[in-house]
């Protein structure tokens, strides 16, 4: 049979810890939720201001020096009141006045979706990383960029394309994913956690809850790399890493999880993070199937060449030094970089203060891939 021009994919992105992918707008409290009854509240602004007698002078003033959440009586906190866009489970530690939430990623009808760009950038690092290892490199200061944020600019490109035209990744296209209901958001306390165990300042955000589905489409492109394409110049490398895609992702994933699970293993108070991590690090999931960690809170290690690049110590002390990539005071010995980002429970002890323990990671996903059997086939 003559090969498809194309592969379609029905991908199903399911969340195993919580998932925050951030629209970039801090929430305050009292002005775009309240806090009542163990949940926060979204409050629609709009509908609020409807409500009000603006046509009084002295509701009219009450209402430019009043944060809106001082507008609401008790009897307006009802599931499905139009006074509300949508109310997560879940409160945020501090119920100050003013304090920020950090906003998930919506549509304009509040419902939260997972765009493909977030996809395919993860799966854009997992290849890129699989293919350093293919090729057998090692990393080489001379290759480096002056900017920090594009310092690894030039080995990629040497990987997966020397421009947009002729990258790799040109030929695998990712969808945004169908919207969900509000109803998929919690309330997310995440803390940063040092090698010692302690937890720093808390960040509180919305974020997608676990055992969550996202469904969209992924598209890999046979055209591009057909005689017709080669014919026209475009001779991309790699086509076989994108038609064994979950693979290639679960290598690089499985690294990943085998070194956190090293790194969490000695934190006593992480023993639920290690053990999450040990779980992934030995998870077979066949040849359709694969992990991946997405979003905010995944680390350094994710968003980069990750292991690669430490395993050149040299190099990596160098580049640390050279980017000022670590915060606060540090040895050239001490590992890199020494804190991660977890999602954290908290309760009250029997006096009534706040505990905090480590939970879980941030933003991991198992992802399933179905192929559609449809398509034309490749011109010569």
């Amino acid at each position: 049979m003559p090969e498809r021009d194309y592969i379609v994919y029905d991908v199903a992105v399911s969340t195993l810890t919580p998932l925050h992918i951030g629209s970039g707008v801090e929430l305050l409290n009292e002005y775009d939720y309240v806090i009542r009854s163990g949940r926060t509240w979204r409050i629609n602004e709009d509908a609020l201001l409807e409500a009000q007698d603006v046509e009084d002078p002295a509701m009219a003033e009450r209402l430019a020096r009043t944060p809106p959440g001082e507008l609401l009586e008790p009897q307006d906190f009802q599931e499905g009141s139009q006074l509300f866009r949508y109310v997560l489970r879940g409160t945020p530690r501090s119920t100050e006045e003013g304090a920020q939430l950090r906003e998930q990623l919506k549509d304009a009808f509040d419902r939260p979706y997972l765009p493909g760009s977030s996809l395919k950038g993860a799966l854009r690092t997992a290849i890129a990383w699989y293919a350093w290892g293919a090729a057998k490199r090692r990393p080489e200061v001379r290759d480096l960029g002056r900017s920090r944020r594009w310092a690894g600019q030039q080995m990629e490109r040497e990987l997966l394309g020397k421009n947009p035209n002729h990258d790799l990744l040109r030929a695998l296209q990712v969808s945004d994913s169908q919207p969900l209901e509000p109803d998929a958001l919690i309330l997310l306390n995440a803390r940063v956690i040092t090698r010692g165990g302690n937890l720093a300042a808390p960040i509180e955000m919305e974020a997608i809850r676990p055992d969550t589905t996202f469904r969209l489409t992924l598209k890999l492109d046979r055209v591009l790399f057909s005689d017709w394409a080669q014919r026209r110049g475009l001779r991309l490398q790699g086509q076989e890493w994108l038609e064994q895609l979950p693979g290639v992702v679960h290598a690089h994933a499985t690294d990943h999880a085998r070194r956190e699970a090293a790194w969490f293993k000695q934190i006593s108070v992480a023993a639920p993070v290690a053990q999450f991590y040990q779980q992934l690090a030995g998870a077979r999931l066949g040849k359709q199937r694969f992990l991946v960690a997405l979003g905010w809170g995944t680390g350094w290690e994710d968003k980069t060449f990750g292991s690669r690049l430490q395993a050149d110590k040299r190099f990596m002390e160098r580049i640390v030094e050279d980017y000022r990539l670590a915060r606060g005071s540090r040895r050239p010995e001490d590992p890199f970089p020494k804190s991660r980002r977890v999602a954290v429970s908290v309760r009250r002890d029997r006096q009534g203060r706040l505990v905090e323990t480590p939970a879980s990671p941030l933003g991991w996903c198992l992802v399933e891939m179905t192929e559609r059997r449809s398509g034309a086939s490749v011109g010569s």
